[in-house]
């Protein structure tokens, strides 16, 4: 390895995610728009080829985690030979995927095969109206299905994620709760980002994840502190005090956890950018497809890193949503 990827705040990036397509098969508002999306042309994409030379390189300057994410990996044909491909680089020792889960029973068990070791499916509600109102499209029996079809797989970890929406989710809580304890699968609460395609967020649309552990506790009893298995995860985890479950909160907008941050991002197209919510990219699929040297594309990694900012300033009187939606950047 050589030299490690550190900012000017001195964080070391060790965690590179991916995004392989800005498609998706359903359209939720935090997310994307309900019509007329438009998706970047299947050309400009990043080829699997140009995925794993970066991973390659990123791998040689200490990064040992990557994530799958889009718009929806699922239909980016033949995933799971990216991810037997990726898995096969030295030094990479965790690949994980979050998927809305619409396509997973169909794919989950060659995914898994070809080294895919963790899954976060997205899960915001238990009811079919809430799960349409959100994702604006049918599809919760799909989810899970396929949530079903992976349990039965030797998966190191699944992790169910819900986007908490006041307004809307405030009835779900404690459904999800009741069912990742049943279920045996670790829950995640994720407020409500500025990252939506049609500008529309509001402060007052964020269900703190605070109220939402009030709301469990009143149901099932007191939450204790859990340990953090990667001190850089964005989730502050508890586990019931029963025993049964375990749930963490991301909470960017009410506690940004911008202080551990250890993570750069690579959208279908082949742009790097240090943070969610970064005004700046650097455009690697240009040294890819110009034949740039391995150096080339270190050097971008570094400027990347170098220029990250302390934090993403949501909290910021001064604050402006970037130009790019969550489909756009990678989830």
């Amino acid at each position: 390895m050589t030299t490690p990827l550190i900012d000017s705040f001195g964080r070391v990036h060790s965690n590179l995610r991916v995004s392989v397509t800005d498609r998706c098969n359903i359209r939720c508002f935090y997310c994307m728009p309900d019509e007329n999306v438009r998706f970047k042309p299947r050309a400009e994409i990043l080829t699997f080829e140009e995925i794993e030379k970066l991973v390659r390189v990123a791998a040689r300057r200490g990064v040992t985690k990557l994530r799958i994410t889009g718009g929806e990996p699922l239909v980016r044909a033949e995933l799971p030979t990216l991810v037997g491909r990726l898995a096969a680089i030295t030094g990479i020792e965790d690949i994980a995927m979050t998927t809305n889960g619409i396509l997973l029973a169909d794919q989950a068990e060659a995914l898994c095969q070809a080294g895919l070791q963790r899954l976060n499916i997205s899960l915001d509600g238990l009811r079919d109206e809430t799960f349409e109102r959100i994702a604006r499209r049918p599809g919760l029996a799909e989810v899970l299905a396929g949530i079903r079809v992976a349990q039965q797989l030797p998966f190191e970890k699944i992790r169910l994620n819900a986007v908490a929406i006041a307004g809307i989710s405030e009835e779900e809580i404690v459904p999800l709760g009741a069912f990742a304890r049943e279920e045996d699968l670790e829950l995640r609460f994720i407020e409500f980002m500025p990252l939506d395609a049609e500008g529309n967020w509001k402060p007052e649309q964020v269900l703190k994840g605070e109220t939402i552990r009030t709301m469990l506790e009143d149901a099932f009893g007191p939450l204790q502190p859990a340990e953090r298995s990667d001190p850089c995860q964005p989730a502050v985890d508890f586990r019931f005090a029963d025993g049964i479950g375990r749930i963490g909160f991301i909470n960017p907008v009410s506690q940004p956890f911008c202080a551990d941050c250890n993570r750069l991002r690579v959208t279908a197209e082949g742009q790097l950018r240090n943070c969610l919510f970064s005004h700046e990219e650097w455009d690697v699929r240009e040294l890819l497809r110009q034949g740039a040297s391995d150096e080339q594309i270190s050097q971008m990694l570094t400027r990347c890193v170098l220029a990250k900012k302390t934090g993403h300033g949501i909290d910021s009187p001064d604050f402006q949503q970037p130009a790019r939606a969550m489909f756009q950047i990678g989830g």
